[in-house]
């Protein structure tokens, strides 16, 4: 039988409604969206979901906590491979889209998922076609966009950024979790990396 996924779409929708800076990207998505059976797949980035359970706020708990009960029965994703930037990132790295044209359901104009990425890893400058907008739910990370420096974004703190502008994440001590939207683009676009992966500051 496939595992329904309704609680776990319930919960991100929820999250996404809570947070009144992703209004803009709320009010596009069409939440009656037809299942897709799609197989599970693990990664071993995985192995961090416990702990990010274990620190999410009061806020995000309910969501993370979905996300961790159903992880085993959900497809999880890696964009690139170790020729792309070594084994230690891809053993750390993964996704998992919720909705979207290749997610457990389907949307044709908005993608929704989850991004984990391990301590100490760095996601270098980046950039795609779809406007995208992140919240961190758990962990701890900096942000860069543009030309800008890297900065620590809160749980709960919504990040915007716009069509090709570049991008990255880094990470510490902690792990991170993070929801992430995206529209106005081809929604299963590799991105174009424009900087160099490796291990944080």
């Amino acid at each position: 039988m496939p595992t329904n996924f309704d609680e776990l779409l319930a919960a991100f929708r929820a999250y996404v409604d809570s947070r009144p800076d992703a209004a803009g990207f709320a009010a596009a998505i069409d939440w009656a969206m037809p299942a897709r059976l799609v197989d599970a797949k693990s990664l071993p980035c995985l192995g961090h979901l416990d702990r990010l359970a274990a620190v999410a706020g009061d806020r995000e708990h309910g969501l993370v906590g979905s996300l961790s009960r159903h992880r085993n029965s959900l497809r999880w994703g890696q964009t690139y491979t170790t020729a792309d930037f070594g084994r230690r990132f891809i053993d750390n790295y993964g996704w998992m889209e919720l909705f979207g044209t290749r997610g457990h359901f389907e949307n044709r104009e908005v993608a929704g998922g989850f991004l984990i990425l391990g301590p100490g890893i760095e996601y270098p400058d980046h950039h795609h076609v779809a406007e995208e907008l992140y919240v961190p739910l758990a962990g701890h990370a900096e942000w860069r966009k543009g030309e800008g420096a890297f900065l620590p974004r809160a749980a709960g703190e919504v990040i915007h950024h716009p069509s090709r502008v570049n991008h990255a994440m880094r990470t510490a001590a902690e792990p991170l979790l993070a929801l992430y939207l995206w529209r106005g683009g081809p929604l299963a676009e590799k991105s174009t990396v424009t900087g160099k992966a490796g291990a944080s500051a």
